[in-house]
């Protein structure tokens, strides 16, 4: 990879989902507050000059929810970030909504700004699971906002999907599966549901008030979708992302490959060459602290060679063609079978990584049982 990336985080939402752990609030009415916005334009502006040796290829604007804020108001903000810091031909310019918060007017005005991939939150097709998530809008919505980004100009579109909701069966998931297929984008994301400490899912989780999947039955989705998938066209390229062939988020995939980064907003995190700063993540303590001259970030940590190694190996074995060892050998001086030794070797015994003289990537076998596998490694 060659550029930084640009992260944008907008931490509000209509409302919030009972399986959400990400940095985001529930705010009223049908528009962001505008205080926030200027806020990261102030944060933007005395950061831009201590980041102009760098030259950018990808711009992500998440949450939360950015379609929140009107088109309009989202893209001063991205054309004001684009002619802040300086930036590669063809930077991939990405945009998060939810289906129930885009207008086409608002689409529109994203892409004339430049926005060239368009990241819709549609997490299932089938209306009872949107309903048990605790999701605003209903499949029809979701269909709607597709056909309006590509009446737009949109044609690098992404589809976010849930398997292992509340109520979920194999027939169903199959059933959301199919019509998302259907809708042809070029990205699909993929996630299981993961039950965070602190979430009302994780409140219902141990009242037992929370109908899941068994592991057996998600296991069956996954592989169920891997086929589908792969049968369409789709190639999977990391643990939850499946692309057509030239459609691989690249802003993703800086991250992957441990690239630099820069977080702008409340939350948002920013690295660049092992020293890794965060933003206070309160909205209005956020916006406090960029009024009062103040840097928005209140903690950092400056990560050694044997610590980004590590977090090096971890990220890029969550990419199907895992990890380049010449290039981890060159960066850091170390190699994976010296450095991990007999955890290493254990995993590679029982299937689960795979390693010859130029990759190191988790097997066929062990994409299902990622996490696990990975945290071996840490």
């Amino acid at each position: 990879m060659t550029g930084a990336g640009l992260y944008i985080h907008i931490p509000f939402c209509r409302s919030k989902c009972g399986y959400c752990a990400f940095n985001s609030k529930a705010w009223p009415g049908d528009d962001g507050p505008s205080w926030y916005l200027e806020a990261v334009r102030l944060e933007l502006e005395r950061l831009a000059g201590s980041w102009d040796g760098l030259t950018f290829a990808t711009f992500f604007v998440g949450g939360g929810t950015p379609s929140i804020y009107s088109g309009e108001a989202l893209a001063g903000l991205i054309a004001e970030a684009l002619s802040r810091l300086r930036w590669c031909e063809g930077a991939e310019i990405s945009v998060e909504a939810n289906p129930n918060s885009v207008t086409l007017a608002g689409l529109a005005a994203l892409r004339c700004a430049g926005v060239n991939r368009l990241s819709l939150g549609v997490q299932s097709l089938v209306d009872c699971e949107l309903i048990a998530a605790g999701r605003q809008h209903s499949a029809a919505e979701a269909m709607s906002a597709v056909a309006m980004a590509r009446q737009a100009g949109f044609d690098n579109l992404n589809l976010d999907l849930i398997y292992g909701l509340p109520g979920q069966s194999l027939a169903s998931w199959r059933q959301g599966l199919a019509a998302a297929i259907e809708l042809s984008p070029e990205h699909l994301s993929l996630y299981e549901l993961s039950i965070e400490p602190g979430t009302p899912f994780a409140a219902r989780a141990a009242r037992g008030d929370l109908s899941l999947p068994d592991d057996d039955a998600l296991a069956e989705m996954e592989a169920m979708a891997q086929e589908e998938l792969a049968r369409h066209g789709y190639q999977r390229y990391e643990v939850s992302n499946f692309a057509r062939s030239g459609f691989a988020c690249r802003h993703n995939l800086n991250y992957w490959h441990n690239g630099n980064y820069l977080g702008l907003g409340a939350g948002a995190v920013s690295c660049l060459d092992g020293l890794r700063l965060k933003n206070e993540a309160d909205p209005e303590r956020y916006r406090a602290r960029i009024t009062a001259n103040l840097t928005a970030c209140h903690d950092g940590e400056a990560l050694g060679d044997a610590a980004s190694f590590r977090e090096s190996v971890i990220m890029g074995l969550r990419l199907v063609d895992g990890v380049d060892l010449a290039l981890l050998r060159a960066r850091y001086g170390l190699d994976p079978l010296s450095y991990y030794g007999d955890t290493l070797r254990r995993l590679i015994e029982r299937g689960l990584v795979a390693m010859d003289q130029e990759r190191m990537r988790l097997t066929a076998q062990a994409m299902p049982l990622a996490h696990q596998v990975l945290a071996d490694l840490v």
